[in-house]
Protein backbone atom coordinates (compact mmCIF):
# COMPACT_ATOMS: atom_id res chain seq x y z
CA UNK A 1 0.00 0.00 0.00
CA UNK A 2 1.50 3.38 -0.99
CA UNK A 3 2.37 5.82 1.78
CA UNK A 4 -0.30 8.22 0.48
CA UNK A 5 -3.00 5.58 1.12
CA UNK A 6 -1.80 5.08 4.68
CA UNK A 7 -1.77 8.81 5.26
CA UNK A 8 -5.30 9.09 3.87
CA UNK A 9 -6.53 6.27 6.11
CA UNK A 10 -5.26 8.03 9.23
CA UNK A 11 -6.41 11.48 8.14
CA UNK A 12 -9.86 10.15 7.24
CA UNK A 13 -10.41 9.06 10.84
CA UNK A 14 -9.98 12.61 12.17
CA UNK A 15 -10.74 15.13 9.43
CA UNK A 16 -12.25 17.63 8.78
CA UNK A 17 -11.77 18.80 12.38
CA UNK A 18 -9.07 16.94 14.30
CA UNK A 19 -9.17 17.42 18.08
CA UNK A 20 -6.82 20.02 19.56
CA UNK A 21 -5.01 17.17 21.32
CA UNK A 22 -4.84 13.43 20.61
CA UNK A 23 -3.26 10.56 22.48
CA UNK A 24 -1.71 7.58 20.73
CA UNK A 25 -1.20 4.17 22.34
CA UNK A 26 2.23 2.75 21.48
CA UNK A 27 3.34 -0.69 22.63
CA UNK A 28 6.54 -0.72 20.58
CA UNK A 29 5.22 -3.32 18.14
CA UNK A 30 5.10 -2.70 14.41
CA UNK A 31 1.46 -1.65 14.20
CA UNK A 32 1.65 0.95 16.94
CA UNK A 33 5.05 2.30 15.84
CA UNK A 34 3.67 2.88 12.35
CA UNK A 35 0.60 4.55 13.84
CA UNK A 36 2.80 6.81 15.97
CA UNK A 37 4.74 7.97 12.92
CA UNK A 38 1.58 8.52 10.86
CA UNK A 39 -0.13 10.37 13.72
CA UNK A 40 2.95 12.57 14.15
CA UNK A 41 2.68 13.62 10.51
CA UNK A 42 -1.06 14.33 10.91
CA UNK A 43 -0.49 16.35 14.08
CA UNK A 44 2.19 18.50 12.40
CA UNK A 45 -0.05 19.29 9.44
CA UNK A 46 -3.03 20.30 11.58
CA UNK A 47 -1.31 21.91 14.55
CA UNK A 48 -2.63 19.22 16.89
CA UNK A 49 -0.88 18.34 20.14
CA UNK A 50 0.12 14.67 20.18
CA UNK A 51 0.81 12.67 23.34
CA UNK A 52 2.04 9.07 23.39
CA UNK A 53 1.53 6.44 26.09
CA UNK A 54 2.86 2.93 26.67
CA UNK A 55 1.39 0.49 29.19
CA UNK A 56 3.93 -1.93 30.66
CA UNK A 57 2.07 -4.96 32.01
CA UNK A 58 5.20 -6.42 33.66
CA UNK A 59 4.28 -9.81 32.22
CA UNK A 60 7.47 -10.69 30.34
CA UNK A 61 11.16 -9.99 30.25
CA UNK A 62 12.12 -7.14 27.96
CA UNK A 63 8.85 -5.21 28.32
CA UNK A 64 10.48 -2.43 30.33
CA UNK A 65 13.28 -1.98 27.79
CA UNK A 66 10.75 -1.86 24.93
CA UNK A 67 8.75 0.82 26.73
CA UNK A 68 11.91 2.89 27.21
CA UNK A 69 12.78 2.45 23.53
CA UNK A 70 9.38 3.88 22.60
CA UNK A 71 10.11 6.81 24.89
CA UNK A 72 13.44 7.44 23.17
CA UNK A 73 11.80 7.41 19.75
CA UNK A 74 9.06 9.78 20.92
CA UNK A 75 11.71 12.13 22.30
CA UNK A 76 13.39 12.19 18.90
CA UNK A 77 10.04 13.14 17.34
CA UNK A 78 9.32 15.72 20.02
CA UNK A 79 6.23 13.83 21.22
CA UNK A 80 5.62 13.76 25.00
CA UNK A 81 5.56 10.15 26.20
CA UNK A 82 4.50 8.43 29.41
CA UNK A 83 4.89 4.86 30.62
CA UNK A 84 2.06 3.44 32.74
CA UNK A 85 2.56 0.35 34.90
CA UNK A 86 0.05 -2.42 35.45
CA UNK A 87 0.97 -5.05 37.99
CA UNK A 88 -2.41 -5.79 39.56
CA UNK A 89 -3.21 -9.17 38.02
CA UNK A 90 -4.10 -11.70 40.72
CA UNK A 91 -3.48 -14.74 38.53
CA UNK A 92 -7.18 -15.48 38.15
CA UNK A 93 -9.36 -15.37 35.05
CA UNK A 94 -8.33 -14.56 31.49
CA UNK A 95 -4.93 -12.87 31.49
CA UNK A 96 -5.27 -11.24 28.07
CA UNK A 97 -8.77 -9.91 28.86
CA UNK A 98 -7.62 -8.59 32.26
CA UNK A 99 -4.61 -6.90 30.69
CA UNK A 100 -6.74 -5.35 27.94
CA UNK A 101 -9.31 -3.97 30.38
CA UNK A 102 -6.58 -2.60 32.64
CA UNK A 103 -4.79 -1.04 29.67
CA UNK A 104 -7.89 0.88 28.57
CA UNK A 105 -8.63 1.99 32.12
CA UNK A 106 -5.09 3.22 32.80
CA UNK A 107 -4.86 5.04 29.48
CA UNK A 108 -8.24 6.70 30.07
CA UNK A 109 -7.03 7.98 33.45
CA UNK A 110 -3.83 9.24 31.80
CA UNK A 111 -5.79 11.04 29.08
CA UNK A 112 -8.17 12.63 31.55
CA UNK A 113 -5.23 13.97 33.53
CA UNK A 114 -3.81 15.57 30.37
CA UNK A 115 -7.16 16.91 29.17
CA UNK A 116 -7.08 14.59 26.15
CA UNK A 117 -10.43 13.25 24.98
CA UNK A 118 -9.32 11.05 22.04
CA UNK A 119 -6.80 8.20 21.84
CA UNK A 120 -5.73 6.47 18.62
CA UNK A 121 -4.96 2.75 18.80
CA UNK A 122 -3.29 0.57 16.18
CA UNK A 123 -5.74 -2.23 15.41
CA UNK A 124 -5.35 -3.42 11.82
CA UNK A 125 -7.28 -5.38 9.20
CA UNK A 126 -5.50 -8.49 10.52
CA UNK A 127 -6.80 -7.84 14.05
CA UNK A 128 -10.24 -7.36 12.57
CA UNK A 129 -10.06 -10.62 10.63
CA UNK A 130 -8.81 -12.58 13.66
CA UNK A 131 -11.64 -11.17 15.75
CA UNK A 132 -14.21 -12.23 13.13
CA UNK A 133 -12.80 -15.78 13.13
CA UNK A 134 -12.83 -15.99 16.93
CA UNK A 135 -16.41 -14.77 17.07
CA UNK A 136 -17.47 -17.24 14.40
CA UNK A 137 -16.18 -19.88 16.78
CA UNK A 138 -18.51 -18.49 19.45
CA UNK A 139 -21.52 -18.58 17.10
CA UNK A 140 -21.73 -14.78 17.09
CA UNK A 141 -24.55 -12.85 15.47
CA UNK A 142 -24.49 -9.54 13.62
CA UNK A 143 -23.07 -7.56 16.54
CA UNK A 144 -20.24 -10.01 17.11
CA UNK A 145 -19.30 -10.24 13.46
CA UNK A 146 -19.21 -6.44 13.21
CA UNK A 147 -16.04 -7.04 15.22
CA UNK A 148 -13.84 -4.08 16.12
CA UNK A 149 -15.56 -0.72 15.54
CA UNK A 150 -13.55 2.16 14.05
CA UNK A 151 -14.62 4.45 16.90
CA UNK A 152 -15.95 3.78 20.41
CA UNK A 153 -16.42 5.56 23.72
CA UNK A 154 -15.03 3.85 26.81
CA UNK A 155 -14.27 5.27 30.25
CA UNK A 156 -15.28 8.68 28.91
CA UNK A 157 -12.62 8.62 26.14
CA UNK A 158 -13.13 8.37 22.37
CA UNK A 159 -10.99 5.52 21.00
CA UNK A 160 -10.21 5.78 17.28
CA UNK A 161 -8.79 2.97 15.14
CA UNK A 162 -7.55 4.54 11.90
CA UNK A 163 -5.82 1.42 10.55
CA UNK A 164 -8.67 -1.10 10.40
CA UNK A 165 -8.48 -1.20 6.60
CA UNK A 166 -4.67 -1.61 6.61
CA UNK A 167 -2.84 -4.92 6.89
CA UNK A 168 0.18 -5.68 9.04
CA UNK A 169 2.15 -6.32 5.87
CA UNK A 170 1.35 -2.80 4.66
CA UNK A 171 2.60 -1.33 7.94
CA UNK A 172 5.80 -3.40 7.97
CA UNK A 173 6.52 -2.12 4.46
CA UNK A 174 5.94 1.46 5.66
CA UNK A 175 8.26 0.97 8.65
CA UNK A 176 11.06 -0.39 6.46
CA UNK A 177 10.62 2.41 3.93
CA UNK A 178 11.04 4.97 6.71
CA UNK A 179 13.80 3.18 8.62
CA UNK A 180 11.66 2.75 11.75
CA UNK A 181 12.42 -0.12 14.10
CA UNK A 182 9.94 -2.09 16.15
CA UNK A 183 9.84 -4.93 18.68
CA UNK A 184 8.17 -8.31 18.36
CA UNK A 185 6.15 -9.68 21.27
CA UNK A 186 7.05 -13.38 21.81
CA UNK A 187 3.44 -14.09 22.78
CA UNK A 188 2.53 -13.49 19.11
CA UNK A 189 3.84 -17.02 18.48
CA UNK A 190 2.26 -18.61 21.55
CA UNK A 191 -0.64 -20.73 20.33
CA UNK A 192 -1.97 -21.19 23.85
CA UNK A 193 -3.84 -17.96 23.08
CA UNK A 194 -7.01 -18.16 20.98
CA UNK A 195 -6.05 -15.08 18.95
CA UNK A 196 -2.79 -16.71 17.85
CA UNK A 197 -4.69 -19.81 16.78
CA UNK A 198 -7.00 -17.57 14.76
CA UNK A 199 -3.96 -15.89 13.19
CA UNK A 200 -2.56 -19.27 12.15
CA UNK A 201 -5.97 -20.38 10.84
CA UNK A 202 -6.24 -17.21 8.78
CA UNK A 203 -2.94 -17.98 7.08
CA UNK A 204 -4.26 -21.43 6.18
CA UNK A 205 -7.47 -20.03 4.69
CA UNK A 206 -5.73 -17.96 2.04
CA UNK A 207 -6.22 -20.63 -0.62
CA UNK A 208 -9.98 -20.17 -0.26
CA UNK A 209 -9.70 -16.45 -0.85
CA UNK A 210 -10.33 -15.74 2.84
CA UNK A 211 -7.81 -13.16 3.95
CA UNK A 212 -7.49 -10.22 6.33
CA UNK A 213 -8.71 -7.63 3.85
CA UNK A 214 -11.74 -9.70 2.87
CA UNK A 215 -12.82 -10.39 6.45
CA UNK A 216 -12.35 -6.71 7.28
CA UNK A 217 -14.83 -5.93 4.50
CA UNK A 218 -17.26 -8.50 5.96
CA UNK A 219 -16.93 -6.83 9.37
CA UNK A 220 -17.68 -3.43 7.81
CA UNK A 221 -20.79 -4.86 6.13
CA UNK A 222 -21.92 -6.35 9.45
CA UNK A 223 -21.50 -2.91 11.04
CA UNK A 224 -23.83 -1.47 8.40
CA UNK A 225 -26.36 -4.21 9.16
CA UNK A 226 -26.02 -3.54 12.89
CA UNK A 227 -26.64 0.17 12.33
CA UNK A 228 -29.87 -0.65 10.49
CA UNK A 229 -30.99 -2.97 13.30
CA UNK A 230 -30.10 -0.36 15.91
CA UNK A 231 -32.20 2.24 14.12
CA UNK A 232 -35.22 -0.05 13.94
CA UNK A 233 -34.77 -0.96 17.60
CA UNK A 234 -34.66 2.73 18.51
CA UNK A 235 -37.89 3.40 16.58
CA UNK A 236 -39.57 0.44 18.26
CA UNK A 237 -38.42 1.63 21.69
CA UNK A 238 -39.96 5.04 21.11
CA UNK A 239 -43.26 3.34 20.36
CA UNK A 240 -43.43 0.76 23.14
CA UNK A 241 -41.00 1.63 25.95
CA UNK A 242 -40.75 4.17 28.73
CA UNK A 243 -38.75 4.57 31.93
CA UNK A 244 -40.40 4.52 35.37
CA UNK A 245 -38.46 4.74 38.65
CA UNK A 246 -35.28 3.64 36.87
CA UNK A 247 -36.97 0.58 35.36
CA UNK A 248 -37.56 0.05 31.65
CA UNK A 249 -41.22 -0.72 30.98
CA UNK A 250 -42.15 -2.42 27.69
CA UNK A 251 -45.66 -2.86 26.31
CA UNK A 252 -45.82 -6.63 26.02
CA UNK A 253 -48.25 -6.87 23.08
CA UNK A 254 -46.38 -4.34 20.95
CA UNK A 255 -43.08 -6.00 21.83
CA UNK A 256 -44.42 -9.43 20.85
CA UNK A 257 -45.23 -8.36 17.28
CA UNK A 258 -41.70 -7.06 16.67
CA UNK A 259 -39.21 -9.30 14.82
CA UNK A 260 -37.35 -11.63 17.17
CA UNK A 261 -34.06 -9.78 16.78
CA UNK A 262 -35.63 -6.41 17.63
CA UNK A 263 -37.20 -7.92 20.75
CA UNK A 264 -33.85 -9.36 21.77
CA UNK A 265 -31.98 -6.11 21.21
CA UNK A 266 -34.50 -4.12 23.20
CA UNK A 267 -34.22 -6.48 26.15
CA UNK A 268 -30.41 -6.54 25.98
CA UNK A 269 -30.30 -2.75 25.97
CA UNK A 270 -32.73 -2.58 28.90
CA UNK A 271 -30.63 -5.04 30.90
CA UNK A 272 -27.41 -3.14 30.17
CA UNK A 273 -28.91 0.24 30.99
CA UNK A 274 -30.32 -0.96 34.31
CA UNK A 275 -27.28 -3.00 35.40
CA UNK A 276 -24.57 -0.65 34.10
CA UNK A 277 -22.55 -3.68 32.93
CA UNK A 278 -20.01 -3.01 30.17
CA UNK A 279 -20.73 -6.28 28.37
CA UNK A 280 -24.11 -7.71 27.34
CA UNK A 281 -25.34 -11.01 28.77
CA UNK A 282 -24.77 -14.14 26.75
CA UNK A 283 -27.24 -14.85 23.97
CA UNK A 284 -28.38 -18.08 25.66
CA UNK A 285 -29.17 -16.18 28.88
CA UNK A 286 -31.25 -13.65 26.94
CA UNK A 287 -33.05 -16.44 25.07
CA UNK A 288 -33.93 -18.06 28.40
CA UNK A 289 -35.20 -14.72 29.68
CA UNK A 290 -37.38 -14.19 26.59
CA UNK A 291 -38.85 -17.68 26.89
CA UNK A 292 -39.67 -17.09 30.56
CA UNK A 293 -41.41 -13.80 29.82
CA UNK A 294 -43.48 -15.36 27.05
CA UNK A 295 -44.62 -17.99 29.53
CA UNK A 296 -45.60 -15.27 31.99
CA UNK A 297 -42.73 -16.09 34.34
CA UNK A 298 -40.16 -13.82 35.97
CA UNK A 299 -36.41 -14.20 35.45
CA UNK A 300 -33.13 -12.66 36.60
CA UNK A 301 -30.10 -11.87 34.42
CA UNK A 302 -26.94 -9.90 35.20
CA UNK A 303 -28.28 -8.36 38.41
CA UNK A 304 -31.57 -7.42 36.76
CA UNK A 305 -35.07 -8.73 37.32
CA UNK A 306 -37.69 -8.96 34.57
CA UNK A 307 -41.35 -9.82 34.99
CA UNK A 308 -44.68 -9.28 33.32
CA UNK A 309 -47.26 -7.20 35.18
CA UNK A 310 -50.63 -7.02 33.43
CA UNK A 311 -49.85 -5.75 29.90
CA UNK A 312 -46.30 -4.59 30.61
CA UNK A 313 -42.87 -6.13 31.01
CA UNK A 314 -40.75 -4.47 33.69
CA UNK A 315 -36.95 -4.69 33.57
CA UNK A 316 -35.45 -3.38 36.80
CA UNK A 317 -32.65 -3.78 39.32
CA UNK A 318 -32.74 -7.05 41.22
CA UNK A 319 -33.07 -6.36 44.95
CA UNK A 320 -30.49 -9.02 45.80
CA UNK A 321 -27.90 -7.17 43.69
CA UNK A 322 -28.24 -3.93 45.68
CA UNK A 323 -29.43 -4.87 49.16
CA UNK A 324 -25.98 -4.49 50.70
CA UNK A 325 -25.06 -1.23 48.90
CA UNK A 326 -24.64 1.91 51.00
CA UNK A 327 -23.68 5.47 50.10
CA UNK A 328 -23.84 8.94 51.59
CA UNK A 329 -26.49 11.43 50.44
CA UNK A 330 -25.35 13.09 47.22
CA UNK A 331 -22.90 10.26 46.43
CA UNK A 332 -24.01 7.99 43.55
CA UNK A 333 -25.82 4.87 44.74
CA UNK A 334 -25.65 1.76 42.57
CA UNK A 335 -23.80 3.88 40.03
CA UNK A 336 -27.15 5.32 38.88
CA UNK A 337 -28.97 7.29 41.54
CA UNK A 338 -28.20 10.55 43.29
CA UNK A 339 -30.40 11.15 46.35
CA UNK A 340 -30.39 14.65 47.83
CA UNK A 341 -32.61 16.96 49.89
CA UNK A 342 -34.87 19.13 47.76
CA UNK A 343 -33.28 22.53 47.09
CA UNK A 344 -33.92 25.02 49.87
CA UNK A 345 -33.88 22.45 52.65
CA UNK A 346 -31.00 22.08 55.07
CA UNK A 347 -28.04 19.80 54.47
CA UNK A 348 -28.61 16.17 55.38
CA UNK A 349 -27.47 14.99 58.79
CA UNK A 350 -24.22 13.05 58.85
CA UNK A 351 -25.86 9.96 60.33
CA UNK A 352 -28.00 9.36 57.22
CA UNK A 353 -27.20 6.91 54.43
CA UNK A 354 -28.72 5.74 51.14
CA UNK A 355 -29.71 2.09 50.70
CA UNK A 356 -32.38 0.03 48.96
CA UNK A 357 -35.91 0.34 50.31
CA UNK A 358 -36.16 -3.43 50.76
CA UNK A 359 -38.65 -5.35 52.85
CA UNK A 360 -37.74 -3.38 55.97
CA UNK A 361 -38.51 -0.10 54.22
CA UNK A 362 -41.76 -1.35 52.72
CA UNK A 363 -42.88 -2.29 56.24
CA UNK A 364 -42.26 1.33 57.34
CA UNK A 365 -43.88 2.94 54.29
CA UNK A 366 -47.61 2.31 54.22
CA UNK A 367 -48.15 4.56 51.19
CA UNK A 368 -45.76 2.72 48.84
CA UNK A 369 -48.60 1.29 46.69
CA UNK A 370 -49.72 4.79 45.69
CA UNK A 371 -46.63 5.13 43.46
CA UNK A 372 -48.00 2.38 41.20
CA UNK A 373 -44.78 0.35 41.24
CA UNK A 374 -44.83 -3.45 41.35
CA UNK A 375 -43.65 -4.75 44.73
CA UNK A 376 -40.31 -6.20 43.42
CA UNK A 377 -39.54 -2.89 41.67
CA UNK A 378 -40.21 -0.88 44.83
CA UNK A 379 -37.84 -3.11 46.82
CA UNK A 380 -34.77 -2.04 44.85
CA UNK A 381 -35.48 1.72 44.76
CA UNK A 382 -33.13 4.02 46.73
CA UNK A 383 -34.24 5.26 50.14
CA UNK A 384 -32.83 7.42 52.93
CA UNK A 385 -32.08 5.69 56.22
CA UNK A 386 -30.96 6.54 59.74
CA UNK A 387 -29.64 3.25 61.05
CA UNK A 388 -32.66 0.91 60.65
CA UNK A 389 -35.24 3.70 60.47
CA UNK A 390 -36.64 4.82 57.12
CA UNK A 391 -36.36 8.59 56.69
CA UNK A 392 -37.56 8.99 53.08
CA UNK A 393 -38.39 6.93 49.99
CA UNK A 394 -38.70 9.48 47.16
CA UNK A 395 -39.68 7.02 44.42
CA UNK A 396 -42.58 5.45 46.29
CA UNK A 397 -44.32 8.60 47.48
CA UNK A 398 -42.59 9.14 50.82
CA UNK A 399 -40.34 11.97 49.65
CA UNK A 400 -40.13 13.92 52.94
CA UNK A 401 -38.33 16.75 51.08
CA UNK A 402 -35.88 14.36 49.37
CA UNK A 403 -35.34 13.86 45.65
CA UNK A 404 -33.93 10.84 43.77
CA UNK A 405 -32.73 11.32 40.20
CA UNK A 406 -30.94 9.16 37.68
CA UNK A 407 -27.45 10.52 37.16
CA UNK A 408 -27.50 10.17 33.39
CA UNK A 409 -31.21 10.79 32.82
CA UNK A 410 -33.91 8.64 31.28
CA UNK A 411 -33.11 9.63 27.69
CA UNK A 412 -29.79 7.77 27.88
CA UNK A 413 -31.73 4.52 27.55
CA UNK A 414 -33.01 5.55 24.12
CA UNK A 415 -29.77 7.24 23.05
CA UNK A 416 -27.82 4.11 23.91
CA UNK A 417 -29.72 2.14 21.29
CA UNK A 418 -27.81 4.10 18.64
CA UNK A 419 -24.44 4.56 20.34
CA UNK A 420 -22.14 1.84 19.04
Amino acid sequence: MPTARLTEAVAGAFLPRPPDSIGVAVSGGGDSMALLHLMHDLAKRHDTRLFAVTVNHNLREGAEAEARAVGDYCAALGVPHDILIWDDWDGKGNLQASARDARYRRMAEWAEHLGVGTIAVGHTADDQAETVLMRLGRRAGVDGLAAIPPRTVRHGIVWVRPLLSVTRADLRWYLRQNGIGWSEDPSNDDNRFVRIKARQALAALGDLGIDASGLAVVAAQMRDARSALDWQTFLAARELAHVNAGAVVLQERRLRIQPEEIQRRLLVRALGWVSGNDYPPRRTAVATLMAALRAGQAATVDGCHALRVDEDIWVFREHEAVRHLRSCPGVPWDGRWRVMPIQGHERPAKDLHIAALGHEGIAQCAEWRAAGLPFPVALSTPAVWRDDTLVAAPLVGAAQNWHAALQAGEETFFAGLLSH
